[in-house]
């Protein structure tokens, strides 16, 4: 993507004024990428990065799309950011209606290919083998049951367990309504839950 000009303005200050809630330092941020402040811009995205490729793996279930994903959004965040309203919403859900509009428009099917923790680079406290395997394949298993729903299946059980968002927030982010999010998720529910007894009895 094309990011804008090295040096375009001066190193962002995040502790000037005091300490500031997160919501409040992002659209602090916002307002200023706004301006064409590119520090701004580096500060932002280091501050949603984690949040945005979390959300764009567990709805696209592979790394490469998530990254792209991401990468897309982040330049949308830049070419857009004059259209952020901060009497609307936060920058958060913003940005993340954005990435999940992004996510949706990714039909083709993808393969699993590591859990959300790989991709997230984390380190988890190694168990006993025995212990490790049966994680692993309940991983692996979940990610495949995963990969056979629909992307806006993958999506609204993304945002619901993984973000931890409401019905209502969920249908806003995905141009529908809490009554159909409800039904998606239990739907998405329900062929989960058949494809991993599927699985279980293979």
């Amino acid at each position: 993507m094309d990011m804008p000009a090295a040096g375009a303005s001066p190193p962002f200050d995040a502790s000037r004024g005091g300490p500031t809630p997160l919501s409040s330092l992002a659209t602090a941020l916002m307002l200023r990428v706004a301006q064409g402040d590119a520090a701004a811009f580096a500060a932002l995205v280091r501050q949603l990065e984690r949040m945005a490729l979390g959300l764009a793996w567990r709805t696209l279930q592979d790394r490469a799309e998530a990254e792209d994903a991401c990468q897309q959004a982040f330049a949308r965040l830049w070419t857009e950011a004059a259209r952020f309203d901060p009497a609307r919403g936060n920058v958060e859900a913003w940005f993340r209606r954005i990435l999940v509009n992004l996510c949706l428009d990714r039909r083709r099917a993808v393969r699993p290919v590591v859990s959300i923790d790989v991709a997230y680079d984390l380190a988890d406290p190694a168990p006993d083998p025995e212990a490790q395997a049966i994680a692993n394949d309940g991983q692996a298993r979940l990610a495949a049951a995963m990969a056979r729903l629909n992307v806006r299946q993958r999506a609204a059980l993304s945002l619901f367990h993984g973000e931890g968002l409401s019905m209502a927030e969920i249908a806003a982010h995905m141009d529908t309504t809490a009554k159909a999010v409800e039904g998606l998720l239990g739907r998405a529910r329900n062929e989960l839950r058949t494809i991993m007894n599927e699985s279980a009895r293979q």
